[in-house]
């Protein structure tokens, strides 16, 4: 028989039993409700570890008076991933129902926190177990998500992460890894240096502050030929992107590269290809969404590192039921890996 059979029949009666606890005392811990003292919570969070204890979360749904209710909060505007985000979300709700899981997208424009606080602040924990949110770092965030924890919401950071803050979970991919990626990619593409350009959405998203982080990791390690431009903010619009690009263009005629790490893209396409640089610069780009992959086909860009819009969604959702209804102190999720794509594996 293996482990994992085994692990499998361990119930909360052997948790009981080993933590030498009530049944009862073993539903307050499992639950996170009050009660129990710190000691014996400690007792039995090292019981469930020690027996590999995992809560049948089909049965818990089952015990529970309503539904799991998941709200997504995802920014609005011309950000062709977080419509990839939003989609998913919505092509995974009717199976979700099937599981007893009510999910629910709000569109908030992007990187407008106080329309993102005010909807954490407004969310009512008889019919909302779990915010999942997409923010810039920002005070008022930060003390949304504190309030929301306190009133019994789970919340969790997709794409961007707030590590000050008492969210529970993060998904995405490792965006310092993704910029060092990037670093690593442009730097052999330009063995004999050259002035490349960085163009984000906003350095107060923890992910673009991240990219840019792990970029000049590498640069400055291995690659001290190339010049670094910017970071210039296209705060993720694709026609101020547009703008950006073409005016870098006209004042930087030598400019051998862009590595935009934010979205925007499709603005980014249309400015190389208007001024007749597509091909000439070496591009990577972040999101395989409709503009990249154009990009990717035309020329215009070179590299598209991507992060599974629907991976994370899947991944948002497993987390949400662990943490409603499972022990909640450590939720495990898959990593959402870093996807590289040329115009040859473009599927």
């Amino acid at each position: 028989m293996s482990d994992e059979a085994a692990r499998r029949r361990v119930t909360v009666h052997d948790v009981a039993r080993a933590a030498g606890v009530s049944l009862a005392t073993v539903d307050r811990v499992l639950n996170g409700r009050p009660g129990v003292r710190a000691a014996t919570a400690e007792k039995v969070e090292e019981a469930i570890q020690s027996l590999g204890f995992s809560r049948d979360v089909n049965a818990s749904l089952m015990a529970r008076a309503r539904d799991l209710n998941v709200v997504f909060f995802i920014p609005d505007g011309s950000n062709e991933f977080m419509d990839s985000l939003a989609e998913a979300v919505t092509r995974r709700a009717s199976q979700a129902l099937a599981d007893r899981m009510y999910l629910s997208t709000r569109r908030i424009r992007a990187l407008d926190t106080g329309a993102l606080a005010a909807g954490l602040d407004a969310l009512n924990p008889h019919d909302c177990d779990c915010a999942v949110i997409v923010t810039s770092e920002d005070p008022s965030i930060l003390a949304a998500v504190d309030s929301a924890t306190r009133r019994g919401i789970a919340v969790m950071t997709l794409v961007s992460d707030l590590p000050g803050s008492n969210r529970r979970h993060f998904i995405g991919v490792d965006n310092v890894a993704a910029g060092r990626t990037a670093a690593s990619l442009l730097g052999r593409f330009l063995p004999q240096g050259g002035a490349v350009a960085v163009i984000a959405g906003s350095l107060h998203l923890r992910d673009h502050s991240e990219r840019l982080e792990g970029f000049r990791q590498i640069l400055s390690a291995d690659f001290s030929t190339i010049e670094l431009l910017g970071p210039l903010e296209g705060h993720d619009e694709s026609l101020a992107t547009e703008a950006l690009v073409a005016k870098l263009l006209a004042d930087h005629p030598n400019l051998s590269g862009i590595y935009n790490l934010g979205a925007g893209n499709a603005g980014l396409v249309s400015a190389l290809h208007a001024s007749g640089s597509a091909g000439r610069l070496r591009v990577i780009a972040h999101e395989l969404t409709e503009p990249t992959r154009e990009g990717l086909r035309g020329g215009a860009i070179d590299v598209v590192l991507d992060q599974n819009p629907d991976g994370e969604i899947r991944e948002a959702i497993a987390a949400a039921r662990s943490l409603v209804l499972g022990t909640a102190r450590h939720v495990a999720t898959d990593p959402i890996e870093i996807g590289i794509f040329l115009r040859d594996n473009l599927r």
